[in-house]
């Protein structure tokens, strides 16, 4: 494998008082990582889930295996999911099949194991597609690009809402899922400002240009700023209600089942906002991270740590800390305040390491968002991020 390593820490101590340089912490704990949660067939297990099996995961093993050079993998885990993560074909199917992936797989209640739920969840696609693409232009798979391209047909059709127009062009939306489940009363849905990825809107862009897939970029980041200005101190949500006449947000009702308060789905706004940063320029990514992460950084210095969950009023809702969280922050603050990015590195990420492991061996959702935050964005090459006449667009 071969990592390129830019801005991280350096001169990284174990808890055990060992050295390890960045490479060698993300290499080691990348093969952690397969050993534990991966299995030989590809399917990547949620230890803390009963073992069930969510189409995030498959999509967060192909990113970290693209970005790693571990082809096997790659190949591996998406294999798996193609094969056991298929959805009934829907009679909008162009093709007869439909390329998105059910979300939930694990043992059913008579003991057999399969498809828990079928429902996509739009975030796991995207993922999964953005790594084909990285994938295609960095090991030159054609194969990659093709299927890349079939999954965008579908996510196209199936999680992309169009509205009429309030002013100038026709705005579209990224929904969560199918939108059936997504609606907490007629004439409103759910959004999940976390599943927003412009980076890969861009991406999606260059090999897909017959969809307006930039449309996306424009509503990722009016729908992040609206969401942030439902918190008096700028955070984002796990969840938020879009009213689609006037096209407005607001928080999701106090009962309700999914919250509007910043927790673990809104962690990964930091990782997002950063990476179209790091990889685009984006000035608006920019100036989220700055306006989101202004209090979080006061709380930090203020008191050396920062709770799991707040409400949006920054209030802590959990008296716990999160590594993931930490990863996350980490990320996002790298951008905007480098010397918190590193104190948190050291007295939050550091401190919870273990020879591969974050935590325990047992915490699928933190070795992923703690691997990701840590990963230098800024170092991926622009081959992959641009298309090019040369590139694998044009293989034959």
């Amino acid at each position: 494998m071969d990592l390129t390593i830019g801005s991280l820490p350096v001169g990284l101590i174990h808890p055990d008082g060992a050295s390890a340089t960045p490479e060698a912490l993300l290499n080691e704990s990348w093969m952690a990582y397969r050993q534990r949660f991966i299995q030989a067939d590809g399917r990547v297990i949620d230890w803390e889930a009963q073992a069930r099996t969510v189409s995030e995961g498959q999509a967060y093993a192909m990113l970290r295996a693209v970005l790693t050079d571990d082809p096997d993998t790659f190949e591996q885990t998406l294999a798996w999911a193609e094969t056991n993560l298929k959805r009934p074909a829907l009679p909008n199917d162009a093709d007869g099949r439909d390329r998105l992936w059910a979300w939930q797989w694990g043992q059913r209640a008579g003991g057999t194991w399969g498809i828990l739920d079928s429902n996509f969840a739009s975030d796991a696609d995207i993922d999964a597609i953005t790594a084909l693409i990285l994938a295609a232009r960095r090991w030159q798979r054609a194969d990659y690009l093709e299927l890349a391209q079939l999954k965008l047909d579908d996510l196209w059709v199936q999680a992309i809402v169009s509205l009429p127009p309030v002013s100038g062009d026709e705005p579209r939306y990224l929904l969560p899922g199918p939108i059936g489940a997504f609606q907490p009363r007629p004439g409103a849905i759910y959004l999940n400002p976390s599943y927003l990825a412009p980076y890969a809107f861009r991406l999606f862009a260059q090999v897909d240009p017959s969809r307006d897939w930039l449309a996306l970029v424009e509503s990722s980041y009016g729908v992040l700023e609206q969401s942030s200005q439902l918190s008096p101190e700028g955070l984002p949500s796990d969840w938020v209600v879009l009213n689609l006449a006037d096209q407005t947000l607001e928080t999701a009702p106090g009962q309700a089942h999914l919250q509007s308060r910043y927790g673990f789905d809104a962690y990964r706004v930091w990782w997002r906002l950063a990476w179209d940063a790091a990889w685009f320029e984006e000035p608006r990514a920019q100036a989220l991270l700055a306006q989101g992460l202004g209090f979080l950084g006061e709380l930090w210095q203020q008191q050396g740590h920062i709770p799991a969950v707040l409400t949006l009023a920054g209030q802590p809702v959990a008296s716990y800390e999160s590594t993931a969280h930490y990863a996350m922050l980490y990320l996002g603050f790298q951008q905007v305040d480098p010397d918190t990015a590193v104190a948190i590195y050291q007295q939050k990420l550091m401190e919870t390491y273990s020879q591969g492991i974050w935590d325990s061996a047992d915490a699928y959702y933190v070795q992923n968002l703690a691997w990701l935050g840590i990963y230098p964005a800024n170092q991926v090459p622009t081959s992959w991020l641009r298309a090019s006449s040369h590139g694998s667009e044009s293989i034959p």
